[in-house]
């Protein structure tokens, strides 16, 4: 199994964290992972907010390039409704040049009302520029060459430098959650990236889903969906809940607010009908509480045996998968963090990368 880091950059929770503190740790989490046998460094696109504030994370990702040269860097995700496309292609570019193929290039578009209406881009108009930016993006890192004539998007043609160096074929990824979501991944080829916020087998059926549309649009069997998480993992198994469920539960507190979840906006904006039907449930099953819940139930969390218990019964249902594993968020104190960074690398991380899929698994024998 292939097992990366995520990297929020948050401050919600904490008392009194200045912002050059969350990059701080959350760069010494960086250091650490790559140094334990994690496979990727992650992170988001965020804004304007203490939910989560990296508003390049490309230019992240090119200091981490330098500074852990053993591991991929990936985004998770480049929110492309907000961006130039060719200037998304161009610096995309030449950050897997100077990290020698080791960019893993997710996309997304957007959730927060707040952050569309900061840039001014209509909210109603995100998937239109999705669908249209990504496949521009996608084919230029492959050939180094961009032309598009669409609605939004009007690009003449022209050549990139640096010209493409390494294949991007296995690393093109994209936030799917919607059901327009899991189907336009499935046209690009990506790699499904959903979030642990619900039990999964209410996840089942959209991977599946994406899993059967990217058969029918390449006639071969998809990637691995990406499972993004936040873990609290410790050794005492007496104290391990209380702790998940105040860090969590803080987690699931800052969503609420950066995305306005209980709000009702969702109703009268395009192409956002999965996310009203989550706020729907959210206040039909208890509001915040009932999500803390429901996302305790899906994500990883308690001791290291635990966790393996949960992610065994994770790939039983859902089949194989890839990780992305957050340690720092809700308030976590930094000792908190750095524990279960290395304690998951101690003792989750060596089991599950053993594990291989099927096809691999029977070459093997």
């Amino acid at each position: 199994m292939d097992v990366g880091m995520m990297m929020l950059f948050t401050n919600y929770g904490w008392d009194n964290c200045t912002d050059d503190r969350v990059w701080d740790e959350e760069i010494r989490l960086a250091r650490l992972a790559a140094d334990l046998g994690f496979d990727c460094l992650w992170s988001a696109e965020h804004h304007f907010n203490d939910y989560s504030f990296v508003p390049d994370n490309l230019a992240l990702m090119m200091h981490l390039a330098a500074l852990c040269p053993n591991i991929d860097i990936g985004t998770a995700a480049v929110i492309l409704p907000w961006h130039d496309p060719l200037r998304v292609a161009e610096n995309a570019l030449v950050l897997d040049l100077v990290s020698k193929g080791r960019l893993r290039f997710g996309m997304g578009r957007g959730l927060a009302r707040r952050e569309f209406t900061a840039f001014r881009v209509p909210m109603d108009e995100s998937r239109e520029r999705f669908d249209e930016a990504a496949p521009l993006i996608i084919e230029a890192l492959r050939t180094g060459v961009m032309e598009g004539n669409g609605k939004h998007y009007k690009q003449p043609r022209i050549e990139l430098r640096p010209r493409p160096t390494y294949s991007f074929d296995g690393r093109i990824y994209a936030v799917a959650s919607s059901e327009d979501s899991v189907d336009s991944a499935a046209k690009l080829g990506a790699h499904m990236v959903m979030f642990a916020d619900r039990p999964w087998e209410m996840r089942l059926p959209v991977i599946e889903r994406g899993r059967a549309l990217h058969r029918q649009y390449h006639g071969t069997e998809a990637p691995r969906v990406m499972l993004t998480e936040f873990c609290v993992c410790g050794p005492n198994a007496a104290t391990i809940e209380d702790e998940a469920r105040r860090y969590q539960g803080k987690f699931v507190e800052s969503n609420f607010f950066h995305y306005e979840f209980l709000g009702e906006h969702f109703k009268t904006v395009k192409g956002y009908d999965a996310y009203q039907q989550k706020a729907d449930l959210a206040r039909k099953g208890g509001g915040l509480e009932g999500a803390v819940t429901g996302f305790m139930q899906a994500a990883s969390w308690g001791t290291p045996d635990k966790i393996l218990r949960g992610l065994e019964e994770r790939r039983r249902l859902l089949g194989d998968f890839e990780m992305n594993v957050a340690f720092r968020f809700g308030g976590t104190p930094y000792e908190v963090s750095e524990r279960g960074l290395k304690l998951f690398a101690k003792e989750v991380l060596p089991v599950v990368k053993k594990w291989q899929a099927p096809a691999a698994a029977q070459a093997a024998e």
